[in-house]
């Protein structure tokens, strides 16, 4: 009787079989549609891209039509016009402020994130305020000041004023991304590297610069665009000696044509940011993502 009631009691508690859609099914189901969501967000995420790239080797008369030409004759004519322009000095000018600008940044934002996170030095929450401060003030309300500044120096139209307008435009930036990156470094490390006898350079040399390697990559791509992208400090403290986006400006105008212009230079302008980022991708991730699991 007993062994009787308890084999009711297991057949009682035992869990009936799952019915419906298998799980195994249903995962693969689940994957699947966030992989076609996956496609169609980065579909449309290319397709202003793609439509760029499209009205660059149209004519002017097809680029302005209001219907999008699909069925055209490709040429390359607005490329060509776009060299003879003058791409080539803007091009120059681009890189070199680009990168002088950006190798400041990071030389200079490196050892005041180490001073604000490893080291930190008294009232660094007030330094990091002041610096995220800069950021508040209107780029309009500053122009004023430092165009006269820039003019009794002698410094308007030369790209020594571009490289310190992007320095003080990108600092703060670097600072704050640097800082997070080093605060998610094991202090472990740091101890022990100590017990072992290394100093604070040493220890910043051949531990933290290796360690956050791929923060230095995110930080010195994110500047890098941004100092690429600028336009404000172009047009008003250049005009000969500038960038590529004050060059874009030259095929901006209300009485021509110049679609399919504009679109050349700015597919031209777009593709060392392209490279720049298939080039970097992974440590991009990988310093975006720093410190998020541990």
């Amino acid at each position: 009787m007993t062994i009787t009631t308890d084999r009711q009691a297991v057949k009682r508690r035992a869990p009936e079989p799952t019915r419906g859609v298998p799980m195994r099914v249903r995962r693969r189901l689940k994957g699947l549609l966030m992989a076609t969501g996956a496609w169609v967000g980065s579909l449309l995420l290319f397709l202003p891209i793609a439509y760029m790239v499209l009205k660059s080797v149209q004519t002017e008369q097809d680029a302005a039509a209001a219907a999008p030409k699909l069925v055209f004759t490709p040429t390359m004519e607005n490329y060509s016009q776009a060299f003879d322009a003058g791409f080539w000095p803007y091009a120059i000018n681009s890189l070199v402020v680009v990168l002088v600008s950006t190798l400041l940044v990071v030389v200079l934002a490196v050892p005041a994130a180490y001073a604000l996170s490893i080291r930190p030095v008294e009232k660094s929450q007030d330094v990091l305020f002041f610096f995220i401060s800069t950021k508040m003030m209107p780029v309009a309300a500053a122009i004023i000041p430092v165009y006269v500044v820039a003019t009794q120096l002698g410094a308007l139209n030369t790209l020594g004023i571009l490289i310190v307008m992007h320095l003080g435009m990108n600092l703060p930036l670097g600072i704050w991304m640097m800082r997070s990156f080093m605060q998610e470094i094991p202090r472990e490390i740091l101890e022990a590297a100590s017990v072992d006898g290394a100093g604070r350079w040493r220890a910043a040399v051949s531990i933290i610069l290796p360690l956050i390697r791929p923060g230095l990559a995110s930080t010195a791509l994110l500047c890098a665009v941004f100092s690429w992208n600028e336009y404000f400090f172009a047009v008003n403290l250049t005009n000969s000696t500038s960038t590529l986006p004050l060059f874009m400006q030259k095929f901006l105008s209300f009485g021509e044509l110049y679609t399919a212009h504009v679109a050349a230079v700015a597919t031209l302008v777009s593709i060392p940011v392209i490279i720049a980022g298939w080039m970097a991708q992974k440590s991009l991730v990988r310093g975006l993502l720093f410190g998020a699991v541990k």
